[in-house]
């Protein structure tokens, strides 16, 4: 396993492109600070380029480098949720590259899966996450599965450890008055829920 992270890391740092398993599903990510890679993936996915990719870090640490300072309901769910299947939309960083939002937001999580986190902690930058799958077919969480859609397109399918949970995540936007929930994932409404409700004592 630690032979094709590395493998992995290196296709990273040369601009490629790969597939990776994550806590949620299968992901397809590229070094979000390499704009011909970005591009590769909206490509391969065949995803419209006016809707971002979601970014990948691997700490707290690493927020400041995509994204506004956060507090409130923002820094209390992603205490709550993260490591985890919880992307939060947050108000960006001012030097984010405009290749990774076109408007004054990004949508960022902390996953919970070893091989992606040692991906994205080697790498040293945000990854893309993304689901490793063509746009508007199933999301992938099975490797058979990525080499049915992606298998010629992506430059290398990294498998083992533990296997995706097969659900996407759940996708919260907090820039407003309110969290919303853009997307219902593996994160039920009812714990959303609840930690805003805790948070509001």
């Amino acid at each position: 396993m630690q032979e094709q992270i590395e493998k992995g890391v290196e296709i990273l740092k040369q601009g490629g492109i790969i597939a990776f398993p994550t806590d949620t599903v299968c992901g397809l990510g590229a070094d979000a600070f390499n704009p011909k890679a970005v591009e590769r993936i909206y490509e391969v996915k065949k995803r419209s380029r006016h809707l971002p990719f979601p970014l990948l870090i691997a700490d707290i640490s690493q927020l400041a480098a995509v994204a506004e300072p956060e507090s409130g309901i923002a820094w209390f769910l992603a205490k709550c949720f993260w490591p985890g299947g919880l992307t939060l939309v947050v108000p960006k960083a001012a030097s984010l590259p405009a290749h990774l939002a076109k408007g004054s937001t990004v949508a960022i999580r902390i996953p919970n899966h070893p091989v992606c986190l040692a991906l994205i902690r080697y790498l040293g930058n945000p990854i893309i996450g993304t689901s490793a799958n063509i746009s508007g077919e199933p999301a992938t969480s099975t490797t058979g599965e990525v080499e049915q859609q992606l298998a010629d397109k992506v430059d290398i399918i990294i498998d083992g450890g533990k296997r995706p949970a097969g659900v996407e995540s759940t996708v919260v936007d907090v820039t407003g008055e309110a969290p919303v929930i853009l997307r219902q994932g593996i994160i039920p409404e009812h714990e959303i829920d609840k930690a805003c409700k805790e948070y509001g004592r």
